[in-house]
């Protein structure tokens, strides 16, 4: 495995006008937590393109790996040891990987530093976490003051075959024609294909495009940043990553996926039941290729026998039709715009979107917590919807992130129980996406780090 054994980079766009108050905050990556997650995400962000999804096995193949933040008078440098050759060309570091290099330093140590000595924003709250999104999105430099509605955040598995992947691009392509923009995961798969996809249609229409990726510090080894991202941020959580999406965005287009995508679905689905948000125009599009309809089939039925038939109402199916999913979106962006102007809502930022507690505080997949989850229908639907999101995103940290990776290995795999009638569609659906190779990058069996307990 080709290495760089020394790098010193300095910033070329963002943070090179720095106070020496901000160079000195910079400089303080000395905590071992802060400089771990540092490490690691930088390393992601450098290891793009590789085909692995395994967090423990990226580590360990880099374990020589070092990075350190060096203050100057004039701002911030960054020695790199042993890094990735393929982020280099010639020697030089590629100028997209170097700008999601510093949007991580500047990301995680606003993180670590400026938000926790803000008392106006408290995490243990839900204003506070809102308020707390807001500012890590708005010193990312992402919210732009103008009239746009058009920016479509795209979902969908990192691993899929290249049938569907294809598809993606074109739906990006059709929606790049009609002058919206794309926000994804930032990884491979469906979230790098619609970019790719919008940047020829962009480029064609002579636009300058917007591509937006979110992603946090536990899923970003599995799913290195793509290239094509023009502005990246990282966010502390998978619950704050997942409401920055709904927040920033104006519409979801979903393509397949496995069980992130289900947590993804959810997540949304959970909160467009809330009660609050029934007048809310939120557009929301299944879509993949002509040998998806099955697949999408099956979730329209999981939805429809757990959460019943208004979840199912929430979304449009469009099967093999990537110019219909473009013109239903752009069609529904007024809508959107209309709903703001009258509520006096912001256009870059979804103030009025009610997210529910137990969307936005992290849910930690131990094995006790995975057992105790409450997977009944005796409880609201936006509620179970709650439940089921967090059973996937236990799944998600068994099979790709390095915490439930050791967890699982160390104590074998989580146990999930429930209700028949919930469990059983539950069941089934897992078991799909394990026959059809949709739980990781398909380089070896799937062993599921998840065990049904009827």
């Amino acid at each position: 495995m080709e290495k760089i054994k020394l790098a010193r980079i300095t910033p070329e766009h963002s943070l090179n006008v720095l106070s020496q108050l901000e160079v000195s905050r910079l400089a303080k990556v000395s905590d071992a937590k802060l400089y771990d997650n540092f490490r690691r995400c930088a390393l992601a962000v450098l290891n793009t393109g590789q085909e692995t999804d395994n967090t423990s096995e990226i580590l360990e193949s880099y374990k020589d790996f070092s990075i350190g933040v060096i203050a100057q008078e004039r701002g911030i440098k960054l020695e790199i040891h042993n890094a990735p050759a393929s982020a280099f060309v010639d020697g030089e570091m590629i100028k997209g990987i170097k700008e999601h290099l510093f949007a991580v330093l500047r990301d995680l140590v606003y993180i670590d530093n400026e938000l926790k000595e803000n008392r106006d924003i408290d995490f243990n709250t839900s204003a506070g976490i809102t308020n707390g999104v807001f500012h890590i999105i708005r010193n990312a430099g992402v919210l732009k003051h103008n009239n746009e509605v058009n920016l479509i955040v795209c979902w969908g598995g990192h691993s899929i075959g290249e049938t569907e992947y294809q598809y993606t691009k074109k739906v990006g392509y059709e929606l790049g024609l009609r002058g919206l923009d794309i926000c994804t995961g930032c990884g491979p798969g469906a979230m790098k294909g619609p970019m790719k996809g919008a940047t020829i249609a962009h480029a064609k229409q002579r636009r300058a495009g917007r591509y937006l990726g979110i992603t946090e510090p536990g899923i970003i080894a599995a799913e290195s940043p793509n290239p094509i991202v023009n502005q990246l941020v990282i966010m502390p959580d998978i619950e704050k990553r997942l409401e920055a999406f709904v927040r920033t965005g104006h519409g979801i287009v979903v393509f397949p996926g496995g069980a992130g995508t289900a947590e993804e679905i959810l997540y949304i689905l959970g909160i467009l039941l809330n009660p609050e948000n029934e007048q809310l125009p939120f557009p929301l599009v299944f879509t993949g290729p002509a040998t998806a309809q099955a697949y999408f089939q099956q979730i329209h039925e999981f939805i429809g026998a757990t959460l019943g038939p208004k979840a199912q109402s929430l979304y449009k199916i469009i099967i093999d039709d990537p110019a219909a999913v473009a013109r239903y979106m752009k069609e529904k962006m007024a809508d959107v715009q209309a709903f703001r102007r009258q509520a006096q809502d912001a256009y870059y930022f979804n103030w009025i979107l009610e997210v529910a507690d137990d969307f936005q505080h992290p849910f930690r997949p131990t094995h006790d917590n995975m057992r105790q989850l409450q997977l009944h229908r005796q409880q609201a639907p936006h509620d179970l919807a709650a439940n089921l999101r967090k059973a996937f995103s236990g799944i998600v940290d068994g099979n790709v992130k390095e915490h439930g990776i050791r967890a699982v290995a160390e104590k074998g795999p989580y146990e999930i129980s429930g209700e028949k009638d919930v469990i059983g569609p539950l069941d089934a659906l897992l078991r799909s996406f394990v026959a059809q190779k949709r739980m990781k990058i398909p380089t070896q069996e799937y062993v599921p780090c998840y065990r049904i307990v009827n």
